[in-house]
């Protein structure tokens, strides 16, 4: 299911609830008085709302901070495979056309098999490891013939390094972001948060039926926010990966 449309049904949900919830408690509760709030509630309420802002925005910056680090990750290692890539041209075109096979057939698996076991927070197999394994081998046997080539030699072994050490990284940062108690945090913290309106007596106004489904919206939305990022490399679709796609794209 697209996360867009996940994101809408949860909205209108909550928002459904909110507005019914508020219409059957005024249809029940007739002889309430409503002039005045205690001063005891009105700090409890503040209280809570400045707590769960301080919580949820912790939240969002975490995973936020993890996503932007996962798409470095991703970076690098893409760069460090283009970098290969260019660096061949001082080899004969037979071993440029060897390696370059081996780095488009990584690429692509990368994409499309390591990228789906990981949006599905499975352990991705070891073909990918041997292939990368592959390109160190394919230079690493092949003897540089003059001066170029042995310049060229060693920061191409350096650059498969950096693209092993980078996809080390990616595997270990596949998995979610948030641990299951701060996920349970906020989803209470958001219960508690929605349920604290009705002790501040909302009427069947439209103004403060429209504040309330409003309220509740941006929760949902905060929330949902959370969620997207909390995987590193996005729950379903490839745009985490186009550096990859990018780069078997163009050889």
């Amino acid at each position: 299911m697209p996360e867009w449309l996940i994101y809408t049904l949860a909205s209108v949900l909550v928002c459904t609830l909110v507005v019914a919830a508020t219409l059957m408690r005024n249809r029940r509760v007739v002889d309430e008085d409503t002039s005045e709030t205690p001063d005891v509630l009105e700090y409890l309420v503040m209280m809570v709302g400045v707590v769960y802002a301080i919580v949820l925005g912790l939240a969002i910056a975490g995973v936020w901070e993890a996503r932007n680090a996962a798409d470095d990750t991703v970076q690098r290692e893409a760069q460090a495979l283009y970098e290969i890539d260019q660096r061949l041209d001082v080899y004969p075109a037979d071993f440029r056309a060897q390696v370059r096979e081996h780095i488009d057939t990584y690429a692509r698996h990368t994409v499309t098999s390591e990228w789906r076991a990981m949006e599905a927070d499975r352990e991705p197999g070891s073909e990918g490891g041997d292939l990368l394994r592959q390109i160190r081998t394919d230079i690493a046997r092949h003897t540089p013939a003059d001066e170029l080539q042995a310049q060229a030699y060693q920061p191409l072994l350096d650059q498969v390094a950096a693209a092993d050490d980078a996809r080390h990284q990616r595997l270990e940062n596949a998995g979610t972001t948030l641990p299951g108690t701060v996920w349970f945090g906020l989803v209470a913290g958001a219960v508690v948060t929605l349920g604290l309106m009705y002790t501040l007596q909302i009427r069947r106004s439209a103004r403060e039926l429209l504040l309330a489904t409003t309220f509740s919206a941006l929760i949902v939305f905060l929330l949902f926010l959370v969620w997207s990022f909390d995987a590193p490399f996005g729950h379903d679709g490839l745009d985490s990966a186009q550096p990859f796609v990018d780069l078997y794209s163009n050889t």
